[in-house]
């Protein structure tokens, strides 16, 4: 199917997509500058070339909170991943069974939380959304304690939706809704249209609950320590805070009594202005540590990326968007090509710069 890299899938993607959808997946906040910031920042580090080491053997297994894993980065949380085709949820659970790698559940993902967990083989973390007053934010966090997950990530970068003019311009709301604009957008891609008509339409599984419900555009504006702190005390697990990117934040953070910050711009879909995550991770670093897990994600294009990435202070890292382009491409197939694809790039990387693993740097 053509995948050789991460900016390939996304140009499949693109072909095979409703222009809303992809869209939905691939926009960013205003204008978008945000994202080519991110890029910039990446494109801007180099990496240094030795030569004449053995670098035969070469190891891309990390961990994560004392769990190994076979490949150095794992899977964001992403909402409403079936849109990119029927079944994606589950073929990033099965994914993340093989390689031992964190799955991100996000709060609105397009299966129940439960199922994936199982599907993925306990190798899965959920990420909440505070909503509201709390109330059924907290609900949320005592069924992941029920089903059985260990990690619990908090995004805290979204105090309000950002405004994404692509998808607005198309119509995009949750849940989902099909009106004359949608619908030709739909027939002019019958590949995908017709496959998530025999599928069923994608819904926020999370919230099929008796007395339950959830806004997409609600204000989640009054989280604030104090909510933290509740929730440190309910969550006898992993928390994890993600969307961080100020030095002095994540002091607080730390001393606050989470287990691990993310720094975040969340893939530039919130504040167009905020600061390329790659610029800041080093700073951050200073402030919490160098024993404080540091996992990253936002603007990773490539294996090049993730050794950039760990050099700069992070411990893990975490793919989003290019993974759903790699299912918008080629099913479950094109999903396992880009993630190949994305260790050997990490893999080739070492080499070139005379190491054997994300470990000796």
């Amino acid at each position: 199917m053509g995948i050789h890299s991460s900016a390939d899938a996304r140009r499949l993607a693109k072909r095979r997509l409703p222009w809303m959808v992809f869209d939905y997946i691939d926009g960013a906040a205003g204008a978008e500058t945000g994202a080519g910031r991110n890029s910039a920042a990446f494109d801007a580090l180099t990496l240094r070339p030795r030569i004449l080491r053995d670098v035969s053997a070469r190891d891309l297994s990390s961990s994560v909170f004392s769990k190994p894993t076979k490949a150095p980065f794992g899977i964001a949380p992403m909402g409403m991943c079936n849109l990119s085709g029927p079944g994606a949820d589950m073929m990033l659970a099965r994914l993340a069974a093989r390689e031992e790698v964190p799955l991100g559940v996000s709060t609105v993902a397009s299966t129940p939380m439960e199922a994936l967990i199982e599907e993925a083989q306990g190798n899965a973390w959920f990420q909440l959304y505070f909503t509201g007053d709390g109330s059924e934010t907290f609900k949320l966090v005592e069924r992941a304690k029920s089903a059985g997950y260990e990690t619990l990530v908090l995004t805290v970068d979204v105090p309000e939706v950002g405004r994404r003019p692509r998808e607005l311009r198309h119509g995009f709301t949750m849940p989902f809704k099909i009106g004359p604009r949608q619908f030709l957008d739909f027939a002019l891609h019958p590949r995908w249209s017709i496959a998530s008509l025999l599928a069923g339409k994608p819904d926020m599984a999370n919230f099929q609950m008796d007395g339950f419900a959830f806004d997409r555009k609600a204000s989640r504006a009054k989280a604030d320590f104090g909510t933290l702190a509740k929730l440190r005390d309910m969550w006898p697990g992993n928390l994890v805070v993600k969307g961080v990117l100020d030095a002095e934040d994540a002091g607080l953070l730390k001393a606050a009594g989470v287990d691990a910050i993310q720094v975040s711009s969340h893939g530039s879909r919130q504040l167009e202005s905020a600061p390329a995550p790659i610029a800041m991770l080093p700073l951050i670093r200073e402030a919490v540590g160098t024993d404080f897990p540091l996992f990253f994600d936002s603007g990773l294009r490539g294996g090049e990326d993730v050794v950039k990435a760990y050099d700069q202070g992070a411990n893990f890292t975490f793919f989003g968007r290019v993974l759903q382009f790699a299912i918008a491409a080629g099913g479950e197939d094109g999903l396992a090509q880009l993630w190949s694809v994305l260790k050997d790039e990490t893999s080739i990387t070492l080499a070139q710069i005379g190491r054997t693993s994300l470990k000796d740097g």
